[in-house]
């Protein structure tokens, strides 16, 4: 049987090691997939650190911004073929009969059904099984390195963004550009808002302008929240920054009906109750997102041409980008492409 390679954590806090393997068969409404591209994502760390997550076990394979083709189907799998491209995110799929799949409560699904990368095998492999509800369609212009980190930092950023609230016009501030916030900036100047981009020092300002911001704010020399209300307050500030300090020090920066859109798990944050009150503002948690909202992704970006930034590692070096990521060093995103 024509085998798999794939690279995995065989105990919790273990390194990353290439295991050849024989190819799974794919079960009822489960496809085959052959690997292209898979991002490295610090949510990874949930699986190679280990913890008490919903259907962690080892061995198993990390990996949730995945695009591929498909390479053979289970039973029961309609309305997909051999051979189409399709994107698997964090989001494993749905069973279809628990109350919350059919509440459309994805989020719950993650705490029930557990994650791609988590409760079953990811995309740190040259093929993978995904249940068939998790596909998302790719669009044939897009480029798999280029757009696997989509498929987590760029539907994160893409969903928390169409759903804050603001319109065309509205003052918008990306806070951090870094591999969530170059993608943020870009996703919001498409979206028709006037983007603020929000980080330390001065020399990140070309990059951000690049990007689509209108106007940049350097935190080293300007107060963040004072130079946001003499533009009239942000209708919404996306903190794709991963320093509490930092996070509760732009909180100031909302406008009236201004909401902060939290992605970065930095624990506890100190807030001011009466200047929500005044401002009738709020604190909002935005994860990713269904295969559905990853597929508004792909074409938003194929239409508006947004790309990540990337740092490219071969499947076989799989514990080095992982260690590049966790350092902090990498720019943008890091991701594994197959050979």
């Amino acid at each position: 049987m024509t085998g798999m390679r794939a690279m995995v954590v065989r105990a919790a806090g273990g390194p990353l090691q290439l295991e050849q393997r024989d190819l799974p068969n794919p079960a009822r409404r489960e496809v085959l997939l052959r690997v292209h591209a898979c991002g490295v994502c610090h949510s990874d760390a949930l699986t190679v650190r280990g913890g008490p997550r919903p259907g962690l076990n080892y061995p198993r394979i990390p990996g949730h911004e995945v695009i591929g083709t498909v390479q053979s189907l289970g039973a029961e799998v309609e309305g997909w073929e051999v051979g189409a491209r399709v994107g698997i995110g964090w989001w494993p799929g749905s069973c279809g009969y628990c109350t919350r799949c059919r509440r459309g409560d994805a989020f719950a699904c993650l705490n029930v059904h557990g994650a791609t990368g988590v409760s079953r095998d990811g995309g740190y492999a040259t093929h993978m099984l995904a249940h068939v509800s998790a596909l998302a369609r790719v669009p044939d212009s897009l480029d798999a390195v280029e757009s696997a980190p989509l498929l987590c930092a760029g539907i994160t950023t893409f969903n928390a963004l169409r759903h804050s609230g603001a319109r065309a016009g509205d003052v918008v501030a990306i806070h951090g550009i870094g591999g969530l916030g170059h993608l943020a900036v870009q996703f919001a100047a498409r979206l028709g808002f006037r983007v603020i981009a929000v980080s330390r020092g001065a020399d990140k300002e070309p990059l951000a302008r690049s990007l689509g911001a209108h106007e940049y704010i350097d935190t080293v020399r300007t107060d963040a929240a004072a130079a946001l209300q003499a533009l009239g307050g942000a209708r919404a500030i996306l903190a794709t920054v991963t320093d509490a300090a930092a996070m509760q020090a732009i909180i100031g920066g909302l406008g009236p009906n201004g909401t902060l859109l939290v992605i970065s798990a930095v624990g506890s944050l100190a807030v001011d109750s009466l200047e929500l009150l005044v401002k009738r503002a709020a604190i909002r948690g935005w994860y990713s997102g269904t295969s559905a909202d990853s597929e508004d992704t792909l074409r938003f970006s194929e239409l508006h041409k947004i790309t990540s930034r990337n740092e490219i590692f071969p499947l076989e070096q799989a514990q080095a980008a992982y260690d590049r990521m966790m350092s902090g060093k990498a720019r943008f995103r890091v991701v594994l492409r197959m050979p």
